[in-house]
């Protein structure tokens, strides 16, 4: 097996210095406190989950959170229910799948009214963190107004996280966000012809 030589490891000791001077100066200028816009967005799998996993580290640390569920309320959701257990409020548009209702007026008071407790959620100093999971497809049908949401964020409590997940994000709701992530499909099972799979999928 080889071993580094002197020379090896003198250039990686020097390598990791610079890194770690580099991250120290940033963790440095890193002064303001106060709570994130985040975007989980994408074509990609996996946006629900990561907006689902960052309230586990919420609720983990003793903090409070609440989730708004659009679209997908008629299916069982794993997430919900173990979250709900630990005191995360949840309320769902329980229509389903647009595709499957065909009905925009009953789809559109269906978002509205659950929206509702979105903005109620949104002007709780108590919740550290609410989850808007699939946000987006609400606008883009506009079944809810993008500048009522803008709103709502801009009057939210200081510390408050929000995240929000779906694909085809506003905009202008990107250019607001502190944090915005892309997920990429690369493959999926699904188109495979294999099922979607009880806790894998939901």
């Amino acid at each position: 097996m080889a071993t580094p030589t002197d020379a090896t490891h003198s250039r990686y000791q020097q390598r990791q210095r610079r890194l770690k001077e580099h991250i120290d100066r940033q963790v440095a200028a890193a002064t303001e406190s106060r709570g994130l816009l985040l975007i989980f967005t994408g074509n990609g799998k996996g946006k629900s989950t990561a907006a689902f996993g960052t309230i586990a580290r919420a609720v983990g640390h003793g903090q409070t959170a609440a989730v708004i569920q659009f679209i997908k309320g008629t299916w069982e959701c794993g997430e919900r229910n173990l979250l709900a257990q630990h005191g995360v409020e949840f309320q769902v548009m329980a229509t389903g799948f647009t595709w499957d209702t065909q009905n925009k007026a009953a789809d559109t008071l269906a978002a509205q009214a659950v929206w509702q407790h979105g903005k109620r959620m949104l002007a709780d100093e108590s919740l550290s963190l609410v989850v808007l999971d699939e946000l987006t497809y609400m606008l883009t049908y506009g079944y809810i107004e993008l500048d009522e949401v803008i709103d709502a964020l801009n009057r939210r409590p200081t510390d408050q996280t929000v995240i929000i997940t779906g694909r085809a994000c506003h905009r202008e709701l990107i250019e607001m966000a502190d944090t915005v992530s892309e997920l990429r499909p690369v493959k999926h099972a699904f188109e495979a012809g294999i099922q979607a799979r009880q806790g894998i999928d939901w």
